[in-house]
């Protein structure tokens, strides 16, 4: 992949990252500011379900650094948009729609047949 590519991907990734990781910081603060004592049971519910799914998706997002973190990683080391299946290069349109990618769009639908038929 060309320097500019590999350039644009590491900004789009780190900006990426730098995002989820603010969004991070501002629950862990919004969530130990919170000293809200509520005298009805539906309310404290609604509060520790909001908190609940809150908590669900910030740990979608540590899972998504992780990748990111990987992907930054594999720009440096030079392996970035190459398949780890085949080998070969990974489409420039896949990348853009998931730049976390490890896998061609070809052997991630032979992955995903593979797991359809595991799970059947």
């Amino acid at each position: 992949m060309k320097k500019d590519r590999l350039e644009f991907f590491k900004t789009f990734l780190t900006s990426q990252r730098d995002t989820l990781v603010s969004e991070a910081m501002k629950t862990v603060g919004d969530m130990s500011e919170e000293e809200e004592t509520f005298p009805d049971p539906t309310d404290r519910a609604s509060l520790e379900s909001d908190r609940n799914f809150l908590l669900r998706i910030r740990d979608r997002e540590r899972k998504l650094i992780v990748k990111i973190n990987e992907a930054l990683s594999r720009i440096e080391d030079g392996t970035f948009g190459i398949c780890e299946m085949c080998g070969e290069d990974i489409s420039e349109e896949r990348l853009k729609a998931r730049p976390v990618t490890t896998l061609c769009i070809d052997c991630k639908t032979v992955e995903e047949e593979k797991e359809k038929i595991g799970s059947s």
